[in-house]
């Protein structure tokens, strides 16, 4: 029971990944707050429904979480979006979502949310970026760079607040076997179990990950096993590379 007494929110909640971390943090003792576009059917000590795009709704929710849980100790900036194709292909509306979802609104719920977690002493902010992140893949400039944009963020923030006992990390998972995954490629006109196939025997340790595979590193990285990292961005892969 890690997290008993403490506070969450995690964004993203109702995709694949962010069902795991709920679903985490809960079972060991964390009493959590959720946020997507529809919240109702999630398990949670609280819900909001809401629209990361906007600016406001990103400002008010720690604060509003804070009301409703009486406190805030994890944020988990896990809601993204992926958007594909070459740079000559992507339009304004695709550059302006990517950096409203995947950057923006973790900046402002950074934002809002430090002062509460350094007045109570500490807390621990973990965002998800992606190997993609780190270094280039092909075809994904809008992706990639956002995610490169969060990953400079954490390593930002982990430097700037560990002297108010709030740890800022990353996860940076490769592919993931999500909904979003496999919605891609059908998307695409492909059999998405046969591309998930054909991905899992790309990768060294025999298969993408599990959207509870990355629960468990931000469980990790939220818990006070990982009380001495800040701004660490780690890399849950599988053993493959970028490419």
């Amino acid at each position: 029971m890690r997290f008993s007494g403490k506070k969450a929110l995690v964004t993203g909640a109702a995709g694949g990944i962010g069902q795991a971390i709920v679903h985490r943090l809960r079972a060991e003792g964390a009493t959590v707050a959720v946020t997507d576009r529809a919240t109702a059917d999630l398990e949670a000590e609280a819900r909001f429904d809401g629209d990361l795009t906007d600016p406001a709704f990103c400002n008010e929710l720690p604060g509003r979480v804070h009301a409703a849980l009486g406190g805030l100790d994890i944020l988990c900036n896990n809601a993204g979006v992926i958007t594909r194709g070459r740079i000559t292909e992507a339009s304004d509306a695709d550059l302006a979502l990517s950096l409203a979802v995947n950057v923006e609104a973790p900046f402002r719920l950074c934002r809002a949310a430090i002062p509460l977690m350094a007045d109570a002493g500490g807390g621990a902010i973990v965002n998800t970026a992606s190997c993609w992140g780190l270094q280039p893949g092909p075809d994904h400039p809008i992706y990639i760079m956002t995610k490169a944009a969060i990953a400079s963020l954490t390593q930002c923030l982990g430097r700037d607040h560990a002297h108010q006992n709030i740890r800022v990390n990353a996860v940076c998972p490769n592919e993931v076997n999500t909904p979003m995954l496999r919605t891609g490629f059908e998307i695409r006109g492909l059999d998405a179990d046969k591309a998930v196939d054909a991905l899992n025997a790309s990768v060294p340790l025999g298969r993408i990950a599990e959207p509870e595979d990355i629960a468990d590193v931000v469980a990790f990285l939220a818990s006070e096993d990982a009380r001495y990292m800040c701004g660490a961005l780690l890399e849950v892969n599988g053993g493959k590379p970028v490419g």
